[in-house]
Formats: structure tokens, sequence, C-alpha cells
């Protein structure tokens, strides 16, 4: 991670807004910041925390007083409140082997009595790919996605309790060299700097998925329900089968009872019974055959009566009739002779002669024939319209016959009907004779129909039976479906937590090693810092840290304990900051270390090595706030040589504001500066 610059707009005595380049040069990664006491070093320090960090910022000026009501206060007592403050952090940062650029810009205003805080990040995802040693700010992209989740961003980029280790006052963290606190200090700083904390939360991750790697209630009643549906299958099935079986028996009895009632119908039918069910029937035939028969030959004396006996002179009405039509031909002839001969005379006259003699012939022939049938040996003198009465009594002689005969074959018809139905009465048994029959086959009829009715219940039971067997075992083929599913998914559980447990296991091995091997490092790293540092080179020859408990252990030359309680408060302070440099050597030095107050409470000789040995070696990137006494001119000259950039804060105690210029205290030109 680089600091490459931070804004600071109405930020505490920062009046208007101010800025400071960070960008460190090759060779030269110190930025000085120079400031006499209250001009807002240790402000700047708060800015950058706060800039990433928002809420969870360990600000030096925050103590015990809400967050609400630090950012309130933190507005420069000058400027509109309602338009409020920002702090502009610009970095760059490689994540996944890719460098970005990312500007985190909070800001806050008053409103009303609330202070309304805002967060917009701006990142160029592409800087790492186009970023040249001259290129200067990137066309930055608004980030809505890291603007609501930087929290959890920036955790990734810089752990908040890393972050603690990189930005610290130099005159506070002496406590470090209290063995208690460096204890929960080494421990805490092992685990989140150099990835314990990684590792270890792998295996809580790992832990916290074999927990929720575990069977349901839900897919157990699954189970349960597997097995209730099979006793229930089985319960239907023998249950169809029971109902089957007793269908069979009933059938069987059904059949049986037909039987016994064919042999009682064929014996009752042997005995007359047919006939005997058909006396009403044939009584009742016969009688109507009488009645028919007793009919015709009441209509056929009615015919008799009539004109019907006629037909027996049929021969003398033909003669009669033949008679009355001689004399009407006669009559008749002769009425036309006398007209014949006028009308022949006529004729004649008017023929030509030749022709006169053929039809003179044949006029002579027709007279001659009509002067016969005029002429009748028997002259009955009939009237003249005999003939037609004669003709109307033959018509009506011939429907009487036609009736007469249709009557007659009715009557044949009727007798023999009542013959044979006498016969057929005759041969009816007494009810004497076949009563026990009778009652036999309607006892048998009785036990068939009761069978039949058992049969078409049983039938039904069976069919009811079978429905309920088929819904149960579409239960059970889901609920087997399911089943199925809940032992994959248990066997898969138990494949989860069987390797999550091996897993764990090799992280906790790959932890203990690997926070051996930090810690053997870190000895070795913080007692050459130390050694570096401090002006008495055979104080301390051994550092040990414990790996239980995390204490450290200083040895002299001797191997005697050293008590730190028995260093000076300056060597206790350099004992810290070994520790802080031995961690980040460890580390990789790929973070900022910003340091407040960086050489007090130490003598001459200590803070010469601070400057030589530790600063320009600390980090790729150290941004120092000092005041004039710290870093003087003579500390400044030996540490000019590695300082990128050159900043004093200059403070109008009259206005109460400070402004950031170039140059450091005695080349800044500043009115104020010592």
């Amino acid at each position: 991670m680089l600091l490459r610059k931070i804004t600071l707009s109405e930020f505490g005595a920062y009046r208007g807004e101010q800025s400071l380049d960070l960008t460190p040069k090759k060779n030269k990664p110190i930025i000085l910041i120079g400031g006499l006491n209250g001009c807002g070093k240790t402000t700047l320090l708060d800015a950058i925390q706060l800039a990433l960090y928002g809420r969870r910022a360990r600000c030096s000026g925050r103590g015990n007083k809400t967050y609400e009501s630090y950012l309130h206060e933190s507005i420069n007592r000058q400027a509109d409140p309602t338009r409020g403050a920002s702090v502009t952090l610009d970095f760059t940062i490689a994540v996944e082997g890719r460098e970005h650029y990312y500007s985190v810009i909070r800001s806050w205003r008053l409103s009303g009595k609330s202070v309304k805080e805002f967060l917009n990040v701006f990142v160029d995802e592409q800087y790492g790919e186009l970023a040249k040693s001259t290129r200067k700010r990137p066309e930055l992209k608004f980030s809505k996605v890291l603007s609501e989740g930087w929290a959890d961003h920036v955790e990734d980029l810089l752990p908040l309790e890393v972050a603690s280790l990189s930005f610290f006052d130099g005159e506070k963290i002496e406590s470090l060299a209290d063995p208690d606190r460096a204890a929960s200090f080494i421990k805490s700083a092992i685990r989140s700097l150099l990835g314990i904390s990684t590792v270890e939360q792998l295996r809580t991750d790992l832990q916290a998925l074999q927990r929720r790697q575990t069977i349901s209630n839900e897919e157990q009643h699954l189970l349960d329900g597997v097995r209730e549906q099979e006793q229930e299958s089985k319960r239907a099935e023998q249950e169809r089968k029971r109902a089957q079986q007793e269908l069979d028996r009933l059938t069987e009895a059904h059949d049986e009872a037909k039987e016994k009632l064919e042999d009682a119908e064929r014996a009752y039918k042997d005995e007359g019974g047919a006939l005997f069910e058909q006396r009403v029937t044939l009584e009742s035939a016969r009688n109507a055959a009488a009645t028919r028969l007793a009919d015709t030959r009441v209509a056929l004396i009615a015919s008799a009566g009539g004109s019907l006996p006629l037909l027996m002179a049929d021969a003398q009405l033909k003669a009669v009739s033949e008679q009355a039509r001689r004399e009407r031909v006669a009559a008749q002839a002769r009425e036309v002779l006398d007209v014949l001969v006028e009308r022949d005379t006529w004729l004649l006259d008017r023929l030509p002669e030749q022709a006169r003699e053929g039809a003179l012939k044949a006029m002579e022939a027709d007279r001659a024939e009509r002067a016969a049938a005029a002429d009748l040996d028997v002259d009955l003198h009939l009237p003249a319209n005999m003939l037609s009465q004669l003709e109307a009594l033959t018509q009506t002689l011939d429907a009487e016959r036609n009736q007469a005969h249709k009557l007659l074959a009715e009557a044949e018809a009727a007798t023999e009907e009542l013959a044979q139905l006498d016969r057929q009465l005759a041969g009816v048994p007494e009810k004497d004779e076949v009563h026990e029959l009778l009652e036999d086959r309607a006892e048998h009829m009785r036990t068939v129909a009761v069978a039949a009715d058992a049969v078409d219940r049983a039938l039904q039971r069976v069919e009811e039976a079978k429905r309920h067997e088929s819904n149960v075992n579409t239960a059970l083929d889901r609920a087997h479906k399911d089943y199925i599913r809940t032992k994959v998914k248990e066997e898969e559980v138990n494949r989860i937590n069987r390797f999550s447990e091996k897993a764990r296991e090799t992280l906790g091995h790959f932890s203990t090693a690997l926070l051996q091997r930090h810690i053997s490092r870190l000895e070795v790293a913080m007692l050459q810092s130390l050694q570096s540092l401090m002006r008495k080179q055979g104080l301390v020859k051994d550092i040990r840290i414990d790996t239980d408990n995390f204490t450290l252990t200083l040895s002299d030359t001797e191997g005697e304990e050293i008590n730190p309680g028995r260093l000076s408060a300056g060597e206790r302070q350099l004992l810290a900051v070994s520790l802080l440099w031995g961690l980040m050597k460890v580390a990789g030095n790929r973070l900022p270390s910003v340091i407040d107050t960086p050489l007090g409470r130490l003598d001459s000789r200590h803070r010469e090595h601070l400057v030589d040995r530790y600063f320009p070696h600390a980090s790729g990137q150290v941004l120092l706030l000092s005041t004039d006494e710290e870093i003087d001119e003579h500390l400044l000259g030996r540490l000019n040589k590695a300082v990128a950039q050159t900043y004093t804060l200059t403070h109008d105690d009259i206005e109460l504001t400070t402004k950031v210029v170039k140059g450091y205290l005695w080349n800044a030109g500043a009115s104020n500066v010592a």
C-alpha cells in the first residue's frame, strides 16, 4: 500500500482545503512533516485513519466522545458547519497482482442537530496497467459498490488491527515494552499482520461449515415418513390380498349357489314347473280364445240372417241376369231398326253407283242381325233396371261370402287354439305337486342373490384396496426419492465433515508451523533492530517470544533475563520500535509507516540511530510527523538524503488555523517557524 495524497477540507485546525503529496521517490521513502505542538500533526494522523475506517478509526482526538460529536467538533470553527468538512485520501494498492488507484472521500456536515456523513469511493481499476512514474492522478470512476461496502472492503486491503501497527505515536508505543501489554500486542500483530488470523479464520469457517452440515429436522422427518409409508404400503398390500381372497371365496360360493339353483330349476322344470308358472297365463289365453270363438259364431249367425243364404241360388241369379241382358238388347234392337232403314236409304242415295251394292249388303246384314236380336224365344218382360239391380246384389253377396269365409277361418283358428290350450292346461301339475320344488328353487334363488350381492361388495372392496395401495405406493415412491436425496445429502454432509475435519487439522498444523516460523523470524528481526538502534550494544543479547502466551523475554550476555521495567523510557521506546520494525520486516515492508512524535523521550544518540538506521529502512513509505525539537537541523541533515517530500504545518495563533506549506521548518519560510 502506498499513500499518494491527502486533502483536508475544513478539518480540525486546517482552514479551507489543504493538500499534501505523500508520494515517495526512489530511495527516498520519507515524507517529513514538521510542526510545532498543536499545529495539527496528530490531526493529520487522525485524518488518515478517519478516511479509511470512519466510525472504527482509533483517532486520538476522539477520546470518549460519540462518533457524531467527534465529527461535529472536527469541523473547523470558522467554517460553516452546514457545509461541513471532508478528508480525501488517495492511495494505490496491489490486489491480486494488479495495482489499483483509490480515492476515498469522507465528508460530513451538520443537518439540524444531527451530523450527516457521506462516503464516496473512486477507483481506477486499470491503473496498474497504465501507470507510469510521471503519471499524475488518473481519472477515477465512482464505485457505488465499494462506497456502500467500504467497511468490509478496507478490511481486505488494510485490516484495522494491522493499521494500528503502521500508524502510531512514537511516545505512546513505549507501553509495548511492558511484558503483559507486549504479549497481547504480539499475539494480535502476528495473527493479523502475518496471516495467522487468516488461517485461524479458515479453521473457524470450516467449523462453521461443519455445524451447518447437519441433517435438519425436516430431513429426519422425511426418513421417518419413508418408514411410515413402507409400513402403510405393507398394510395396504395385505388389505388388498385379504379383499381379493374374500372375493375369491365369495365368487366360489356364488358359483356353487348358481349350480344348485340350476339343479333346482331343472327339477322344477322336469316336474312341470314351467307350465305351472304359466297356468294363469294359459287360463287367460284360453278364456280369450273361447270369447273370440263365441263372438265369431255370433257374427256368422248374423250373416246368415241377411242376404248370405242367396248364395245358395247363385245359378238361378246368373240365369235371371242373362235373361235381363237379352231383353234389354232386344228392346234396343227394335228401337233402332226403323231408324236404320231410313238412314240406310239416305246413305245409299248419296253413294256412288259402284259402292252401293257392297254397302247395301253390309247394311242388310246389320239389320238382319239386329232383327234376330229383337226376336226372343222367351220374354219375361223384366224391368229395364233389372240388370243393374242384379249386379248390385251380386257385389253384396261377394262381400258377404268373403266375410263369412273370414269368420269361418277365425272360428277354426279359435277352436284350434282353444283345443291346444286345453291340452296344455291338462298337463299343468297341481300346486301341491310342485310346491316343494318351487320353495326349493326360491330358496336357491335367494341364496344366489345374496351371494351375488356379497360378490359385488367384495369386488368394490378389492377395487378400493387396489386404489388405496396405488396411492400409498405413489406416496412411497415420492418418499423414497426424497429419502434418496436425503441419503445423498447425508453422505455429502459426512464427506464434507470428514474432509473439513482433515482440513482443519492440517490448517492447525500449518498455523502452528507458520506461527513458530514467524516468531523465530520476528525474534531475529526484532533483536537485529534493537541492537542497531540501542546505544548499549551489549545490553540485550537475545530476545525470545513464547509461542504459547506470546510473552517477550530479553536476555543479557550472561543469559540472564532482563526485566523491561529496568530499562529507561527511551530504551523501552526503542524496544517498542524494534518490535514494530521487526514485524514490518517479517511482513515484507509492504505497508506505509506513519509515525507521530517519532523521537520523543530519546537522547541524541538514540535519535541519531533512528534517523540513520530506522526511518530510511522502516518501510517503502515513512511519514514522519515531527516537532522542531525532534528532527532538528542536525538530524535533518542526516535524514535529508532519504526525504522525498517536506511540509510544514504553520499555525495562525490568532485565527487558530493551520496551513500546509512546502519545505521543512527552517526552509519553509513560515513566520512561526522556530
